[in-house]
């Protein structure tokens, strides 16, 4: 292996540097330097990393450069990942061109690969084009259906997002590449696959830039038995380098998880087999249409998966039952059985069985079949069917197991849409992952660098590196940092607490909140974004401030009325909007300058009692004698208010107010915890009224 000569790649981000010399904006950072010098050493150690690199440290050039060097100067492959799709293209249209370009014309070839899921099918269009999917509407999903073929003679890319209109769900899902129904050497469109051509750009390629969706479908595959050593869903790699770090826990949770819900079942079945008017569809008819005249399979198995149809109707009633209006209901197991047994256990018994039925009369007809005829495309779908079916069959069994099967959380959730009616998902989701991220990711890789603007709490990475099993890797170094932001805080940003703020759990919160948000929005004359940990909350103060806000000519925005991207895209054209928002709302919000110079942070954002995977873990902590506030409720928040914090300080130039409306950071002994965390400001910690004339001062 070559070592990275620490001197030289360093030059490139000094002032008068190559990288340096390119960057309209340059400004000496010290902590990106220092950062760089870290990332540099793992790569020539075979070490790990764990770094939180502040807002404006310059992160994306600090792993850049060493990785572009080290996969050019190795011949080996680099694998970039971020949690944003904008994050995404920003290194592959704009830092990696940038950097390439200041390596004196260096070909770096970089590839960007997205989900599966986004690549178009041309096998799958074909079918659909001779044969309507099922839930597609006759005449609208025939035009979109034909002006994503029309689109498919041109597109080098075969990418969703590059199509001039946004097709139903239903018709992109029906034309999509799904990895278990590739036909792979098999398949008459392989010479002009889009997915295939990709996978043909990344075997050279230097340089790879995935989202980590992509990257767990990959090491789950790898993890579950696929092997290290192969392409899988990436080409094979072991130097990997993970981006917005502080999100891989949720995002791996859907891949070490298993879920099923009756539409899901419906869709299956549907596939298999359907009427339309008086003609019969599906994959069951051409199936059998391959069999000797005269047979009764199809009748058989029409009439299964009725059966199929009916014991996940009743099933999905029992479970809504039990949800009640928590929405949500988890399977404990120290759960007496005695009134699962009634319905809901012999409902799940019940689908299991009819299941297994229907793809045992399958496998009987697919395992018949000679060479020629088993290589037929739709005997390929009929089968990834099949074993989609039994991976929700084998889901029913571990609910019926749920008191063995104390390492995996156990849950049904409410699915509500629009114009829907309501539907459970039942969910296996594993209760500590920290042993699979472990063996998946850092354990056969060489070189792991996972950077953050939020990975320590108060310089301590022991919550998260727990969570997230880079602990006590045998002969494996792990090389930390905190690598502070070089934005002037402490002149540019004013952090106001209200003294006299009730608890939440108090009476008048509510209405204080109602009252304080648009009060503080009308003073900073709107470019204000609103975090709450509730939609009944997020509601209600929005309606309260709507009617103070929109005569003065402050638009007031609410997470729910549009999709987020259209939302934000308003929100950060209209310099006078408010947003009042949640969730996903606390990160990946980028809105520079006067577009937002405050952000109210109405309460502190613990998890809710009611997620029952984090209700678990925090059991899983008090059995072994821990205590879960402080070891999990805790360090949670407190990342996630870091988080709605960084939403502020975009550029170096920005200026504005954070305002945190919970009085418990300043009431409990650990909002010292929160305040700790974050960089110093200027502060204000008075009452209500003396608040609003301490921002006023700021801003005017």
């Amino acid at each position: 292996m070559k070592k990275l000569d620490s001197e030289q790649i360093t030059a490139a981000l000094r002032e008068g540097g190559d990288v340096a010399n390119r960057l309209s904006s340059y400004e000496p950072r010290q902590s990106q330097l220092d950062l760089l010098e870290l990332i540099i050493r793992a790569f020539n150690e075979d070490a790990h990393v764990m770094a939180e690199a502040g807002t404006g440290v310059g992160k994306s050039f600090a792993y850049l450069l060493p990785a572009i060097h080290f996969a050019l100067e190795n011949k080996e492959k680099v694998i970039i990942s971020t949690a944003t799709i904008t994050l995404q293209q920003q290194l592959y249209e704009k830092d990696i061109p940038l950097v390439a370009g200041a390596m004196g014309g260096t070909k770096i070839k970089a590839v960007i690969m997205k989900g599966r899921g986004n690549y178009l099918c041309l096998r799958r269009l074909d079918e659909a084009l001779r044969e309507s999917p099922l839930f597609i509407d006759e005449d609208d999903g025939y035009d979109e259906i034909r002006r994503v073929h029309e689109w498919a003679q041109n597109t080098k890319t075969g990418v969703r997002s590059e199509l001039s209109f946004q097709p139903a769900e239903t018709v992109w899902s029906a034309v999509c590449s799904e990895s278990d129904l590739c036909l792979g050497i098999h398949c008459p469109w392989r010479e002009n696959c889009f997915v295939f051509a990709l996978r043909r750009e990344t075997s050279n390629a230097h340089i790879i830039v995935v989202n980590h969706h992509l990257l767990f479908a990959d090491l789950a595959a790898r993890f579950q038995g696929a092997g290290y050593e192969n392409a899988v869903v990436l080409p094979p790699f072991n130097r990997l380098v993970i981006d917005e770090a502080h999100t891989i826990e949720n995002a791996a949770t859907s891949f070490f998880s298993a879920e099923f819900g009756r539409t899901g079942i419906f869709r299956q079945l549907g596939r298999l087999y359907h009427k339309k008017k008086k003609s019969k569809r599906g994959l069951l008819v051409r199936l059998c249409a391959l069999l000797p005249p005269g047979g009764k399979h199809l009748n058989g198995m029409v009439t299964q998966a009725d059966k199929i149809r009916d014991s996940a109707e009743a099933l999905d009633n029992s479970a809504l039952e039990l949800c009640a209006e928590a929405g949500v209901f988890r399977l404990s197991p120290d759960m007496p059985k005695a009134p699962l047994q009634e319905n809901l256990l012999p409902c799940l018994k019940a689908l299991r069985k009819d299941i297994l039925a229907l793809t045992s009369m399958i496998r009987e007809i697919t395992e018949g079949l000679n060479e020629t005829q088993a290589a037929e495309p739709h005997v390929w779908e009929v089968k990834a069917i099949v074993r989609r079916l039994e991976e929700i069959a084998e889901i029913c069994d571990s609910f019926c197991k749920y008191q063995k099967l104390e390492n995996d959380v156990l849950w049904m959730a409410k699915q509500l849409f629009s114009g829907a009616n309501p539907w459970a998902v039942f969910t296996k989701t594993p209760l500590d992952l920290s042993p699979k991220l472990k063996d998946s990711v850092f354990a056969p890789n060489k070189t792991v660098v996972c950077v953050s603007a939020t990975l320590a709490i108060n310089g301590n990475f022991s919550y998260w590196a727990s969570r997230c099993g880079i602990c006590d890797l045998e002969n494996k170094p792990v090389l930390s940092g905190c690598f502070p932001s070089p934005f002037p805080y402490s002149s540019a940003v004013l952090l106001a607490a209200p003294a006299d703020a009730p608890l939440p759990d108090e009476d008048g919160w509510q209405d204080f909140i109602d009252k304080a948000a648009g009060r503080l929005a009308a003073i900073a004359g709107g470019s204000a974004l609103v975090l709450f940990t509730s939609y009944q909350s997020l509601r209600s103060a929005w309606a309260a401030a709507k009617a103070e806000l929109e005569p003065l000519g402050i638009r007031c925005l609410k997470q729910g009325d549009d999709d987020r991207t259209r939302l934000l895209q308003d929100f950060l054209a209209d310099e006078r909007a408010c947003l009042f928002a949640t969730n996903s709302f606390w990160e990946g919000v980028d809105a520079p300058g006067d577009t937002l110079r405050l952000v109210i942070i109405c309460r502190l954002p613990f998890r809710t009692p009611d997620d029952p995977v984090f209700e678990a873990r925090g059991e899983a902590v008090k059995k072994r004698g821990g205590t879960p506030f402080m070891e999990l409720s805790l360090p949670n928040a407190v990342m996630k208010f870091k988080q709605g914090f960084g939403r502020l300080m975009r550029r170096s130039a920005d200026r504005g107010v954070v305002a945190v409306l919970d009085g418990r950071l300043l009431k409990k002994r650990y909002g010292q915890i929160f305040l700790q965390s974050l960089p110093e400001t200027k502060t204000s910690f008075s009452d209500f009224e003396d608040i609003l004339r301490d921002v006023e001062r700021f801003f005017y």
